[in-house]
């Protein structure tokens, strides 16, 4: 399919963006029938319970939330729980964060495009705050036919329809632009200079973001095969070298530690995880930094993470309060519980924040 693009060398700053991204993942990745991918998402929702916490859900002021991009077979489960919480009841434009999988990306790039198509009809990319990002220097544009392979924002569209239709109805004209941004390599210090950058985005009260990231990638195609091996975590494919930072397992009833066959591998990913989750949740960059470098675990979208923490920690005042600008985890689920080295699993994460 022909696809145009924005000519940044010409841009005027009104956001006058043109073309239409296909929905290239429709029929593979998850149903192409809007019908019937319509029903699935109402029953994997309907799997989430209607209060959580003692609250109703949607959570009133609960404007972020990470959530997983596989297949939806895989991960449209665990998605479902931090869409069911997302509150899109006065957001104006939705920011939609996630990781380069199609190619090496230093910093951050934007879209191009003017619109993203789903089964379910077209959400219209805001080009003003596009072209406003595009001043920085620290953005660029997405390649075309990178944008258009690209699946972990994609992934979240049919979600983010579905509950906007639920919150706002039927008429798609009424819905929020949305913000495609890919989060490339970057440093802590770039972390945090991106975050700075969106603070004021994320402060403001008619803006959701939406994290697009999976955990732990586990397996011999991912180059990360950790396991309790001679009494630490050693990564097989790092020439069996320790981990820095070391996850915990319970002691055994007579309080000695177990042993490395007593400890199964999804046992040791789940650790690895735990660690990255309980970072996330402190809401100090820093910490999450570190546990990341540490464990070298494989979440595919630390930078987005990473970026949105630091953007929180940048917004200060109240938000250190209680719960309040801090992640709150809501699900946790595994692609396959690995047993053996020639097993492979991916891990997913519902998130919320409440700003």
């Amino acid at each position: 399919m022909e696809a145009s693009a924005r000519d940044w060398s010409k841009s005027d700053g009104d956001g006058d963006f043109q073309g239409t991204r296909p929905a290239s993942h429709a029929g593979s990745w998850y149903l192409g029938n809007g019908a019937r991918l319509s029903s699935q998402l109402d029953e994997f929702m309907s799997r989430v319970p209607n209060k959580l916490d003692g609250k109703d859900l949607p959570i009133p002021g609960a404007r972020v939330i990470i959530a997983p991009h596989a297949g939806y077979s895989y991960s449209g489960p665990c998605a479902a729980w931090a869409y069911k919480i997302l509150d899109l009841a006065n957001v104006k434009r939705v920011f939609l964060l996630g990781p380069s999988h199609t190619f090496y990306l230093k910093g951050c790039a934007l879209s191009t495009f003017g619109k993203y198509s789903t089964p379910f009809g077209d959400l219209v990319v805001d080009g003003k705050a596009v072209d406003e990002l595009m001043e920085n220097q620290k953005f660029s544009p997405i390649p075309v036919e990178y944008d258009i392979r690209e699946h972990c924002l994609e992934m979240h569209l049919p979600y983010l329809w579905k509950r906007l239709e639920q919150t706002l109805g039927s008429d798609s004209s009424r819905f929020p632009t949305i913000v495609p941004v890919l989060i490339g390599d970057l440093s802590a210090d770039g972390e945090k200079a991106i975050g700075a950058l969106l603070a004021r985005y994320l402060a403001d009260p008619k803006n959701a973001f939406i994290i697009s990231s999976d955990f732990c990638h586990w397996g011999k195609n991912y180059r990360y095969r950790p396991q309790l091996y001679k009494g630490l975590v050693r990564d097989q494919d790092a020439q069996w070298a320790s981990l820095k930072i070391q996850p915990g397992f319970k002691t055994k009833v007579d309080g000695s530690e177990p042993t490395d066959a007593e400890v199964p591998i999804h046992e040791v990913i789940k650790a690895l995880d735990d660690l990255v989750i309980d970072s996330v949740k402190t809401g100090d960059h820093s910490d999450y930094y570190s546990v990341l470098k540490g464990t070298n675990n494989t979440v595919c979208g630390r930078h987005p993470i990473g970026v949105v923490l630091a953007a929180l920690e940048e917004m200060g005042g109240d938000q250190s309060a209680e719960s309040k600008g801090k992640f709150q985890v809501v699900q946790y689920q595994r692609s396959n519980l690995v047993e053996k080295q020639s097993d492979f699993s991916v891990s997913y994460v519902s998130a919320y924040a409440i700003l």
